[in-house]
C-alpha cells in the first residue's frame, strides 16, 4: 500500500518511449517474423517512390501493410480495393506512430474466385460505358503496308507472327517491346497502344496500318495485364485496327472484347492480318484467264453480227458512185442557174441606166429652184404684214397707258404726297403734324414738313395757309 503511494521507493524498471518501442518491435518480430494472412484489401496508395501502402480487413480488424517497390513490380497482378488476397510477411512495428504493420514479401488472388468476381464487375463496368459496343469497331485492312506488334521481344509469340506472316504475305513489322506479365505490364502495354496511335502519318517511322497485341497462354494471373482498365481504354480508344491475340483459344481477357478482332491465337492473329500471296497470285491469275476469254468470246460475237450486217448492206462503191453522179447533175444545174441570174440582172440594169440622162435631172433642179424661190418671197411678204400688225398694235397699247398715267392728272394741277418710306398718303389721318413728307408735282418733286396741331385738320378739308411762311428758304409747307 506503502509503495502505490510513494513511486519512488518503488523497484519497478523504468524504460523510455524509444526503449519500450524497440523492445515492442523485436517481440513482434521474432514472434510474428513469417504469417500469411487472408484478407481484403482497402484504401490501397501507390507512392511515388513505386511502394504500395495498404489496409487489410475483415469483418472485424484491419491491419495496416507496406510492400516495397522491388516486391510490387514482381506481382501478376495489379492489386485493387475490395480483391481479396493471401499475403505473406512479417509482422513489425512502427514506433513513430505507436502501430503494427505487415511488410509484405508475396501477395495472391485468394483463390480463381476473387480474380474472377474482379474481372466481371470490371467487364460490366466497361460495357456500360459502351467500350464492348459492335458499332465502335473498325474493318481489318486487307492488305496492311505496315503492321504494328505489341508483344514481349524475346518470347516465341512474336517469332510465330514473323514466320506466319512471311509464309503468307511478306510485309514490313514494327515490334514494340513489351512486359507482357507483372505490376509494370498493363502501363507499357497501353502505352505502346497509344504510341503507335501517335506516330504521324508520314514520319520517318512509318505509321502501322493494323495492330496486334499478342502473348502465349498462362494462367488467370499470367494473363491479368491484359484485363488492366488502362490497357482496355487504350485498345477501344485506338484509331488503327487492333487484333488481340492473348492466350490460346480458351482464354479470354477483357481486351478480347475492346479490340476490333479476336483472334484465337498469336499465329492466327497473323493468319488474319494478310492474305495468303501465292493464293492471290492465282486468282489474279484466274480473274486474268477468264478476262481473256471474256473479251475473245466477245470479240468472237461482235465479227459475226458484222459479217450478218454485212451481207444486207449494198456495194459501197456503187453506193458512192450515184451520188457522185448525183453530184454532178447539181453542179450542172447550179451553174446554169448562176448564168440565167446574171443575164437577168444585166438586163435590168440596163434599163435603169438608160432612164438616168443629164437633161431630166437639169430639168428637175431648175423646176426646184423656181419654187424655192417663190416660197422665199410668199415668206418674206408675209413676215413684213406680222411686223406692221405688231408695231400697230404696240403704239396703240402705249397711247392707252399714256392716257391712264397718273401724270396726266397731276399736268391738270394735281398732287402726290409720298411719305418717307416712299409710300403715297391719301388721307388726313397720315398727315402727321412735324412729319417730313415730298409732294411730287407734274414738273419734279419737293420736299415738306406738315404743320399744324395733332387733330386739328378736318377730315376732307385743308386748313389755311399761315401767313409769312410761304417764302421759307429750300422748304415748302403744304399745309
Amino acid at each position: 500500500m506503502s509503495d502505490n503511494l510513494n513511486p519512488g521507493s518503488s523497484n519497478i524498471h523504468e524504460y523510455t518511449v524509444s526503449e519500450l518501442s524497440g523492445a515492442l518491435k523485436r517481440t513482434v518480430e521474432d514472434i510474428y517474423g513469417h504469417v500469411r494472412v487472408r484478407a481484403e484489401i482497402s484504401g490501397l496508395k501507390r507512392a511515388a517512390s513505386g511502394h504500395v501502402y495498404l489496409t487489410l480487413k475483415d469483418d472485424k480488424a484491419v491491419l495496416d501493410g507496406v510492400m516495397w517497390r522491388g516486391t510490387a513490380s514482381k506481382l501478376s497482378f495489379r492489386p485493387e480495393d475490395g480483391l481479396e488476397v493471401i499475403c505473406t510477411g512479417k509482422l513489425t512495428t512502427y514506433p513513430g506512430r505507436s502501430k503494427y504493420q505487415i511488410v509484405i514479401e508475396a501477395m495472391e488472388p485468394a483463390g480463381v474466385g476473387a480474380l474472377m468476381a474482379l474481372l466481371e464487375e470490371r467487364k460490366r463496368k466497361l460495357a456500360a460505358e459502351g467500350l464492348f459496343d459492335p458499332s465502335r469497331k473498325k474493318d481489318i485492312p486487307y492488305l496492311p503496308r505496315v503492321i504494328g506488334v505489341v508483344t514481349s521481344p524475346t518470347g516465341a509469340v512474336i517469332r510465330d507472327i514473323l514466320h506466319r506472316l512471311r509464309d503468307r504475305f511478306p510485309t514490313h513489322v514494327l515490334l514494340w517491346p513489351v512486359l507482357v506479365q507483372g505490376e509494370t505490364a498493363a502501363g507499357q502495354i497501353a502505352a505502346a497502344i497509344r504510341g503507335f496511335n501517335a506516330l504521324p502519318a508520314e514520319g520517318d517511322i512509318p505509321r502501322p496500318d493494323l495492330l496486334i497485341v499478342a502473348r502465349g497462354g498462362g494462367s488467370l494471373e499470367d494473363l491479368w495485364a491484359f484485363n488492366e482498365e488502362e490497357v482496355v481504354r487504350a485498345a477501344a480508344e485506338s484509331v488503327i485496327p487492333l487484333i488481340s491475340a492473348v492466350g490460346h483459344e480458351t482464354d479470354t481477357t477483357l481486351i478480347d472484347f475492346a479490340s476490333d478482332r479476336r483472334a484465337p491465337t498469336p499465329t492466327a492473329a497473323a493468319e488474319i492480318a494478310v492474305p495468303v500471296r501465292s493464293e492471290l497470285i492465282a486468282y489474279v491469275e484466274d480473274q486474268e484467264r477468264r478476262i481473256k476469254r471474256s473479251l475473245n468470246r466477245s470479240l468472237a460475237d461482235k465479227r459475226e453480227r458484222l459479217a450478218g450486217l454485212s451481207r444486207g448492206l449494198r456495194d459501197p462503191a456503187s453506193l458512192i458512185a450515184e451520188k457522185v453522179q448525183h453530184l454532178d447533175h447539181l453542179e450542172s444545174r447550179l451553174r446554169q442557174s448562176v448564168l440565167s441570174n446574171l443575164n437577168f440582172k444585166g438586163q435590168q440594169y440596163s434599163a435603169a441606166a438608160a432612164k438616168l440622162r443629164p437633161q431630166l435631172l437639169e430639168r428637175s433642179l431648175k423646176q426646184y429652184g423656181e419654187k424655192l424661190l417663190l416660197i422665199d418671197r410668199q415668206m418674206t411678204r408675209s413676215m413684213t404684214i406680222k411686223r406692221e400688225r405688231a408695231e400697230d398694235r404696240l403704239g396703240a397699247t402705249a397711247r392707252l397707258l399714256e392716257s391712264l398715267s397718273f401724270r396726266r392728272v397731276l399736268k391738270r394741277g394735281y398732287s402726290i404726297v409720298w411719305d418717307e418710306a416712299g409710300k403715297p398718303i391719301s388721307t388726313v389721318q397720315g398727315a402727321t403734324p412735324g412729319r417730313t413728307v415730298e409732294v411730287e408735282f407734274a414738273d419734279g418733286k419737293a420736299a415738306a414738313t406738315i404743320s399744324g396741331e395733332e387733330g386739328g385738320s378736318t377730315p376732307g378739308r385743308a386748313p389755311k395757309k399761315p401767313r409769312g411762311k410761304l417764302d421759307e428758304p429750300k422748304q415748302g409747307s403744304l399745309l
